[in-house]
């Protein structure tokens, strides 16, 4: 079992920006792709980056340019650096743990970008 704590939301206007963090609790963090996932009101949830257990990364185009996804095994945390926030990406963020059939979520932390 692996548990997984958000941390770092909150609420900012247009263009500031935020870092999520995600710690995990687990021996073998390195061997975890992990990935964070968003949820509107009203929407499914879907996936925002993707770090592998090699550290390859994977953005969606609306973060392309403005969001940064790493990971830090020693510490057993995965992060997310967003820039140039927008008000679409105003959701609640969640993160994943996914090794071979086990996949893992946190709480979610909220974020909202007002104008």
């Amino acid at each position: 079992q692996v548990q997984l704590v958000e941390s770092g939301g909150g609420s900012v206007q247009p263009g500031e920006r935020l870092t999520l963090t995600c710690a995990a609790t687990t021996r073998i963090f390195s061997a975890y792709d992990m990935s964070w996932y968003r949820q509107m009101p009203g929407r499914q949830r879907e996936l925002v980056a993707l770090i592998t257990s090699a550290h390859r990364t994977t953005l969606v185009d609306s973060a392309k340019g403005r969001f940064h996804i790493w990971r830090d095994n020693g510490k057993n945390t995965m992060s997310l650096e967003m820039e140039n926030l927008k008000t679409e990406d105003s959701a609640v963020y969640y993160c994943n743990a996914k090794l071979r059939s086990e996949s893992y979520w946190g709480q979610g932390t909220q974020v909202t970008v007002f104008s």
